[in-house]
């Protein structure tokens, strides 16, 4: 077994006190998400893992694509007859996060997940390149499948099915608006006394703002 004792990083680049936030939490990610963005620190700024609780009772976290954030919440996109399509359609309360190593920055985001407005997936579908939409049609994603070739040959049916031809989204394939109700901002310090600053959401839609000891 390898022993990971001596892993250890001193997080130093930046602070984050009560002076120096907005009232709306939103506004705080959106401050965050572009000083990551400008800064390079992530390959992906808009990855996120969105933790969900399956079918089977067990929670189950994995990486997708933030697509779309504003004052209502934050958007991805998948398969709704997937595993987490499915576990959110059964429990719609989700939990996304993000790790911005290269500030020393994470957001943990508690919120409740619905199907975005039929227009909104049309319009966001349209806009992928052919093969990414095709990608969407062929994939039965979750389900188990004989092999890879079973994908690429269905691949280059779809092709010659749809060549020349405007490429609707299925059904089954649209977004998810998740709604937060409770925001953590971490950044990273000095002898692991991290700054935690929490937003959660009260029964008169204001935040209340708390710091949480690391």
């Amino acid at each position: 077994m390898k022993d990971l004792g001596n892993y250890r990083k001193s997080y130093e680049k930046s602070e984050l006190l009560e002076t120096q936030i907005p009232e709306d939490p939103i506004n705080l990610f959106h401050r965050w998400f572009y000083e990551a963005e400008d800064l390079d620190a992530a390959d992906e700024v808009n990855a996120m893992t969105v933790s969900t609780i399956g079918l089977d009772g067990f929670p189950k976290s994995r990486v997708v694509l933030l697509k779309k954030f504003n004052e209502e919440g934050f958007i991805f996109y998948t398969n709704y007859n997937s595993e987490k399509g499915k576990a959110i359609s059964n429990n719609p309360n989700v939990c996304l996060s993000f790790f911005w190593p290269g500030v020393e920055r994470q957001v943990i985001i508690k919120g409740i997940a619905e199907k975005t407005q039929e227009n909104i997936s049309d319009n966001y579908f349209a806009s992928r390149p052919d093969g990414s939409k095709l990608g969407a049609i062929v994939s039965p994603q979750s389900e188990v499948i004989p092999n890879r070739e079973f994908l690429e040959n269905n691949l280059k049916k779809l092709e010659k099915e749809w060549e020349g031809k405007e490429i609707h989204r299925p059904a089954h394939w649209g977004g998810f608006l998740v709604r937060p109700i409770e925001m953590e901002f971490w950044q990273g310090r000095p002898n692991r006394l991290h700054d935690r600053i929490r937003f959660k959401l009260q029964d008169n839609y204001e935040w209340k703002i708390d710091r949480l000891s690391p």
